[in-house]
């Protein structure tokens, strides 16, 4: 078995050994698909198979095989036919490509007019470019240039730059508009203050029981407009092709 694959058995084994972690990545999941229209779902980055149990329905695509995989790509070449998709979701899965922008020319490709693409991604906040650039193992880089035609990210898959996602869709965001006229963004906001940072990720640590990730999200919800900008750990963008 090779390090790539051990890597998703390992997320495999954190999330049926974390309660916690389950918590968290519910509401995400349940965030992400109350924006999807009906019709077909693909995901993207599917990893370790985690929407299937909030959507059994779901397509997921990978670039490294397992078992609960049902197609093994390239997000930049998808091998399905234009207008195949009426959703398209992704949970930490654009800031891990090399071309970020290439991507999102493809996406467009596999939407149907009036298909949705959902991103659930890190955020950069004060506090969480702290965190990632000092104590995680893929740095926050806000300096990358994403309109320059080199790789943004390593060659492996866990390889990463957190940043893209603001990049793309704050800092950038004109830009990105003018490049892409019929990707419309429905909505963009700030999301995980503390449940999820607490939560340790797919680490073996944990830092906050199971019972009180529901409560914390719902006071993370209260105080997100003030607190988001500060120390915001993920963010969601939905948009929708013209």
């Amino acid at each position: 078995m090779g390090q790539n694959e051990r890597l998703i058995d390992q997320h495999r084994a954190g999330w049926t050994a974390k309660p916690s972690l389950r918590s968290v990545y519910e509401d995400l999941h349940q965030r992400s698909l109350a924006w999807c229209t009906e019709g077909a779902l693909l995901e993207i980055g599917g990893g370790s198979g985690h929407i299937k149990a909030f959507a059994p329905h779901a397509i997921c695509l990978d670039i490294q095989q397992a078992p609960w995989l049902d197609v093994v790509a390239d997000a930049h070449h998808l091998p399905f036919a234009d207008a195949s998709f009426e959703n398209l979701v992704m949970l930490d899965v654009l800031h891990h490509l090399a071309f970020p922008r290439a991507f999102l020319a493809e996406a467009l490709r596999v939407l149907k007019p009036g298909g949705r693409l959902v991103l659930m991604e890190p955020g950069v906040s004060p506090v969480s470019w702290l965190v990632y650039n000092l104590l995680h193992d893929e740095p926050a880089t806000l300096s990358a240039d994403l309109w320059q035609d080199g790789p943004q990210t390593g060659a492996l898959p866990e390889q990463a730059n957190q940043a893209i996602p603001h990049l793309l869709f704050y800092s950038n965001a004109r830009r990105l508009a003018e490049e892409f006229p019929n990707l419309k963004i429905l909505k963009r906001r700030r999301l995980s203050l503390w449940a999820y940072p607490l939560s340790g990720g797919f680490k073996p640590w944990c830092l906050i029981p199971s019972r009180w990730v529901k409560p914390v999200l719902k006071i993370e919800e209260a105080v997100m407009p003030v607190l988001g900008p500060l120390a915001a750990f993920r963010m969601m963008v939905v948009a929708e092709k013209r």
